[in-house]
């Protein structure tokens, strides 16, 4: 049975919403709302499977039609009361617009005794009929049938001016914000449309940003892996130039916003590819082609390349195989001024790139006949380090170098292992003879040098956007702790939420467990890491809870590295096989592998689960392990719902690698400006990034509301110290954390609960009854978020109004806008897997500050 749509009027905004919204739903509205009429920035937690991105997605396109309305009729709007003044001229009373079409839909189901929604009478002080939003808080309804030509507004001193918002056209008329709303991966953006498609906004215009990898369907690229540069080379490529000022940026999956903002404005560059971009520019030259402005971009990679050599007595040993020194921004300015790259010269070299990128023809002989030819451009490759070269350099230069203290400049040498061919050896008459079959590579180990322009704070990126956009909404499942947006982004979130799950508590099992079935405490810290005792005790747990739970079982671990020893001693001690009796064992490849590679993973994990559901089968003996790392692949993006994921088992705390030097050096940055820039210290924004990645991992369980599973927290840190390591979790997990004293009591608990949820798995009726009665949104609305996520007494209270509406039906809605941004919408047999693809976040910050390269 399909729920019925219903009408929600908050803060003066007509949301129409295809079905009846959970309490946590109620909760983003009401501040996107908020956030969108103030022009504020939001900052909103909310738990997979609790309906967020319907939320989103219902919340911005209903303020956005309301513009449209505001927009088509001349109107002055009172953002105190949230009461609308309609000033309709003869012409336009007579000719009913495009843009209300969908208000007049709606308002033909109204009538004076309009449906109420019980679970909406507790506070009548917050939450209004339809019926009495229009008779005391609006002087006008924006709808056909009562537009009029009102007395000015009492009820507040702002009233009395008609220009009352902010963003206009040239002609007066007030701008309408387009929406960008970014996520992850491609599986996700598929799963946005699919969402948009149950609204009733569903008609509204759409365009889809993403890679040429993902999109390009023409036949001569789609068959090569360099499908990029092919696509470039057949179209003439042209930057995006994407205007974000006064427009609504919706970034979802937002919990690295952090890292994508710093990384958007840093780049490293191989010391071989600089070489190689060398040479194709002194190629250039010596063909005469363009000679006067490759001529000056050679001689800047020239500079470049003899100010490395000349460095590398600079290096100190760091570790084993490895060397490096670092500058900071000012002394690289500095040094590049010796150079002759100066803010002057560089707004020449930026111009001469410009110019040698341009395609470009002219009449010669070809054949011996005159013909049009195209002017030979540098390779894509080569363009790439130029202007990823000159997009830091631009930071470092812009404003008097005020970005400049900001970066941190690393030369690093190491050595990789490399496969090679084995060169060809003529024979004794001066013959190449090659086996039929491909050669035996052998295995080389080859110097790597780079030079990395680190950017340590992500707010020189988000800069460019903090000040244009008309509202910035950042939203996941996961960003506690929330301590550092505001500090490491430099602005204000005002309006913050950390949202409860619409789950029953009964269906979650979260516990910690500082035992292993001998007996001896679990820490995972990196020198216990080590030690045989703690990797035989983290196998006995994962074969116990694989013993207890069926289907899908999750393990997540710090890093690869303890990945790679927990295999080998298993292996060694025979656990390995144990674990394989029990369930079809899956590791995640460093770095997740190829993109094919992935895909398979995740199809043999899948398929393990699916022939249980077959065959019927709920023994524990079938199933499957996936053991992964957090902050890998299958961390982050994908959807283990139901049986794909009934227990998620987490060894330890990810933080990040403290000897790697760009943590090393952000550490001591936000040290260096905790005071002077309120930056949070270095040792809070280290632990920090290691909650978010656990509450990531967590979050592959539970995708909706009659979802289950148990979350198991392995690390004694949790039970001795709760008040600095349970903070972190989400709000949901940390209100059900359960410490056990024994491993024998944590299994004992386990296994009831698993019990309970198999005979509810087998009368879902009492399962939905439950749920429904959890997640009915007849609380107040205060109860689905944190105190300050509400407005306080002296702010103005924001209406709520319900109203049941007829079954929705596809037709045009108003002319609104809304860009998807990073992915393209791909058939769903072709996406079973979430590919993360890098995030739109990213590609957003780094191609504002130059232009926007298609990618």
């Amino acid at each position: 049975m399909t729920s019925s749509p219903v009408e929600y009027t908050i803060g003066g905004v007509k949301i129409h919403f295809p079905c009846k919204a959970y309490p946590s739903q109620l909760a983003m509205m009401n501040l996107i709302v908020r956030g969108l009429n103030t022009g504020q920035y939001c900052l909103l937690e909310s738990p997979t499977g609790s309906g967020k991105s319907l939320a989103l997605l219902c919340s911005a396109l209903g303020w956005q039609h309301k513009i449209i309305l505001l927009t088509v009729y001349k109107t002055s709007i009172c953002m105190c009361c949230f009461c609308v003044l309609v000033l309709l001229p003869e012409e336009e009373g007579r000719k009913q617009s495009l843009a209300s079409r969908l208000s007049e839909k709606f308002q033909a189901s109204l009538s004076s005794d309009c449906v109420k929604d019980d679970d909406f009478q507790q506070d009548r002080k917050r939450i209004r009929t339809a019926e009495n939003t229009v008779g005391t808080d609006a002087c006008c309804s924006l709808t056909p049938d009562l537009l009029c030509a009102p007395e000015p507004c009492s009820q507040c001193p702002c009233a009395s001016t008609e220009d009352g918002v902010k963003d206009k056209e040239k002609d007066g008329r007030r701008k309408i914000p387009k929406i960008f709303f970014g996520t992850r991966t491609h599986k996700q953006i598929t799963q946005i449309t699919h969402e948009l498609k149950r609204t009733l906004y569903c008609g509204v215009p759409m365009t889809i940003l993403s890679s040429r990898d993902h999109t390009c369907v023409n036949p001569d690229v789609v068959p090569h892996a360099n499908r990029n540069e092919r696509c470039k080379d057949l179209l003439e490529a042209k930057d995006m130039e994407i205007d974000l000022e006064g427009q609504i940026l919706v970034l979802d999956e937002a919990h690295n916003i952090e890292d994508c903002a710093r990384e958007s404005a840093s780049y490293t560059l191989d010391y071989k590819s600089l070489l190689m971009s060398r040479d194709e520019l002194d190629s250039m030259v010596n063909n005469n082609i363009r000679r006067s402005k490759h001529e000056l971009l050679r001689g800047f990679c020239y500079s470049l390349i003899n100010w490395i050599q000349e460095s590398q007595s600079l290096m100190s040993e760091r570790g084993y195989e490895t060397a490096g020194k670092v500058w900071s921004g000012k002394d690289i300015v500095g040094i590049f001024h010796t150079l002759g790259i100066t803010a002057d010269t560089f707004n020449i070299l930026k111009q001469n790139l410009a110019a040698v990128l341009e395609k470009e023809e002219r009449v010669g002989v070809v054949n011996g006949r005159e013909d049009v030819v195209q002017i030979p451009t540098i390779s894509p490759p080569t363009a790439t380090v130029l202007k990823n070269l000159f997009m830091v350099l631009d930071f470092l230069f812009r404003d008097s170098c005020r970005f400049a203290d900001d970066y941190r400049v690393a030369l690093q040498k190491s050595y990789a292992w490399t496969n090679q061919a084995p060169p060809d050896v003529p024979d004794a008459q001066g013959f190449i003879v090659r086996p039929r079959n491909r050669r035996q590579t052998v295995r080389v180990k080859a110097e790597v040098l780079t030079l990395s322009f680190w950017c340590l704070n992500p707010a020189v990126a988000f800069s460019d956007l903090s000040g244009s956009v008309h509202s910035i909404v950042l939203t996941s499942g996961t960003l506690s702790p929330m301590d550092s947006f505001s500090s490491e982004l430099g602005v204000k979130f005002s309006i913050q939420l950390e949202a409860n799950h619409v789950i029953n508590k009964s269906q979650v099992w979260v516990g910690t467990v500082g035992t292993g079935p001998q007996g001896r405490k679990l820490c995972a810290t990196f020198q216990n890491a080590e030690t045989y005792a703690f990797q035989d005790e983290v196998g006995g747990l994962l074969l116990h809870v694989c013993q207890v739970m069926a289907k899908g079982v999750l393990c997540f671990l710090p890093s690869y590295k303890m990945l790679d020893k927990l295999r080998d001693r298993w292996t060694k001690t025979g656990l390995w096989d144990k674990l394989e009796q029990q369930k079809t064992v899956i590791t995640e490849p460093r770095g997740g592998g190829g993109k094919g590679d992935f895909d398979e993973l995740l199809h043999t994990y899948y398929s393990a689960i699916k022939y249980c559901e077959e065959k019927g089968e709920t023994d524990t003996h079938y199933g499957a392990l996936l053991i992964a790392v957090c902050r890998g692949k299958v961390s982050e993006g994908l959807d283990f719902t139901d049986d794909n994921a009934r227990a998620v088992v987490a060894v330890g705390i990810p933080f990040p690698n403290i000897k790697d030097l760009q943590v090393e050096l952000k550490m001591k940055y936000n040290d260096l400006h905790s005071k002077s820039r309120g930056l949070l210290p270095g040792s809070r924004w280290y632990e920090i990034q290691a909650y978010r990645a656990l509450n990531q991992a967590l979050g592959r369980c539970i995708r909706h509301r009659n979802d289950w599973g148990a979350l198991i927290l392995v690390d004694d840190r949790y039970r001795n110290n709760p008040n600095k390591y349970i903070t972190g979790l989400s709000k949901w997990v940390r209100q059900l954390v359960q410490h056990h004293n024994t491993f024998s009591d944590a299994m004992q608990s386990l296994v009831a609960f698993s019990q309970v949820q198999k005979k509810m798995d087998g009368a879902p009726a009492d399962r939905q009854a439950i749920s429904s009665t959890v997640s009915s949104p007849s609380s107040h609305l205060a109860a689905a978020a944190e105190g300050h996520s509400l407005p306080e007494a002296s702010e103005p209270q924001i209406p709520i109004s319900c109203v049941r509406l007829p079954e929705p039906q596809q037709h045009s809605s108003p002319s609104a806008d809304l860009v998807c941004s990073h992915t393209q919408l791909k058939a769903e047999q072709k996406e079973k897997a979430g590919e993360i693809d890098g995030s739109v976040e990213r590609r957003i910050f780094g191609k504002i500050n130059i232009s926007l390269k298609s990618y």
